[in-house]
């Protein structure tokens, strides 16, 4: 172990390339986690033709929800294995079963399989977030973790966007099959390079806790408590974690915010096609648009909040999910045009990406501290799949019985919800915050 106090106030070139490796491979490892994620987005498209497979929306619909249910009932699994054991073994595992789901949905016909393989693919990708957030928790301090968790929140929406634009350009050159079978090749590159690149904590590498490295005070869960109160993976930790207040109000916003952005990811290329006539490349590429504001949108919250609100997540939250109400109620309102559609779409994931990554990755890890911040972002991010599960089915069951219209105002609805829940948070720290001395 490496004697920090002989070396305080300056960097070790060591912990520094660790810190920058695990960001990285953990970054092109959630991203990657979008390229079998988004591939039938994109193939329902061609698959609902009769030249295709015929599929209604409602069979597509349950196909979805199929996902969405066993993405969010493994959210809450891998949390707590996330903190049990560690980042490594649960991503390895997740991800070569994610390879595997995607090659049998690509090869089957037959609506049952499908619904068996997509809920195979929901089960895998809900290995990712919690875990990795984890991982890059204990190599990132509390106090530029808002800035860091918004630089890294940039793999699901830029990953995202690579990830329909790739799987369009396939499906349209070879047919709808390989926008599973291509995604998932190279998404098995991806787990090779986390194989070798990825460390779960920097004990693991003879280096000093972050805490130690930054002169911090150790997170608790609890106030009064010490850190050897609380050992990290135990039963201890994951119950207080679930039983956190904060934790538990992070759960229930993030229910009502997730069904608006899982409806344009699942169904914005189909609401494209239907609404402009476009063909699947065009529609892939306008609806990625929404993901391309992603990573400004992450970015620009996480330092924000970190330079703008000293670590407080929630306002710039708030005032993004009540312009994103506002916007789902006009969306299907305005004049058919690209531009106007395009313009909205990248909007929406200006203001819906910002309070997302806030909400689900930097708040969770704040107030779950990096002990049981997998438990805490499994759980945040398991309420908030089950309220995907609506995104994801409603379009489907109701856009002919309400309208597109019907389904927007339904959306922003529950978005107007999640930013009144979140409102008398608006100064909320987490105990570390409020304990932690001041920088050096």
């Amino acid at each position: 172990m490496i004697d920090v106090a002989a070396v305080a106030g300056r960097k070790l070139p060591l912990y520094e390339r660790w810190r920058w490796q695990i960001f990285a491979i953990t970054w092109l490892a959630y991203a990657g986690f979008y390229l079998t994620r988004k591939s039938f987005a994109v193939a329902k498209i061609d698959m609902s033709k009769p030249e295709g497979l015929g599929l209604t929306n409602q069979a597509l619909g349950v196909i979805d929800g199929a996902f969405l249910a066993a993405y969010a009932a493994g959210q809450f699994l891998w949390g707590v294995c996330g903190d049990r054991y560690g980042t490594r073994r649960v991503i390895l595992i997740g991800m070569l079963g994610s390879v595997v789901a995607a090659i049998a949905m690509g090869a089957s016909s037959l609506v049952l399989l499908l619904i068996t393989f997509s809920a195979m693919q929901g089960i895998c990708q809900s290995s990712g977030w919690a875990p990795l957030s984890k991982n890059l928790g204990c190599f990132f301090s509390q106090r530029e973790r808002g800035s860091i968790m918004g630089l890294w929140c940039t793999n699901y929406a830029l990953g995202g966007f690579i990830a329909t634009v790739f799987a369009a350009w396939v499906a349209d050159l070879c047919g709808w099959r390989y926008a599973f079978f291509a995604p998932a090749l190279v998404l098995l590159l991806i787990w090779v390079l986390f194989f070798f690149f990825q460390k779960n904590r920097p004990e693991d590498l003879g280096l000093p806790s972050i805490e130690r490295y930054h002169e911090e005070t150790e997170p608790v869960l609890k106030p009064g408590e010490k850190p050897s109160d609380e050992p990290e993976g135990s039963w201890k930790v994951i119950g207080e974690v679930v039983s956190n207040p904060m934790v538990l109000l992070l759960a229930a916003v993030y229910f009502f915010m997730k069904p608006a952005r899982y409806a344009i990811l699942l169904w914005g290329p189909k609401y494209l096609n239907e609404k402009l006539g476009t063909s699947v490349t065009q529609s892939g590429a306008i609806g990625a648009l929404f993901e391309l504001a992603g990573p400004v949108s992450v970015l620009a919250a996480g330092v924000l909040s970190d330079k703008l609100f000293r670590s407080r997540r929630m306002p710039i939250s708030v005032l993004c999910l009540v312009g994103m109400s506002a916007l789902l109620f006009a969306i299907d309102k305005l004049p058919v045009s690209k531009v106007w559609f395009g313009a909205c779409l990248f909007l929406m994931g200006l203001l819906i990406y910002a309070p997302d990554s806030l909400v689900s990755g930097t708040a969770a890890v704040d107030f779950g501290t990096k002990k049981g911040a997998s438990t805490a972002s499994g759980l945040v991010n398991g309420c908030g799949s089950v309220g995907a599960i609506l995104g994801g089915t409603v379009p489907g069951f109701f856009q002919q019985k309400w309208g597109w219209d019907g389904v927007f105002t339904l959306l922003a609805g529950s978005i107007l919800i999640a930013a009144l829940l979140l409102l008398p948070k608006w100064n909320t720290l987490p105990e570390s915050a409020r304990i932690r001395p001041p920088n050096r």
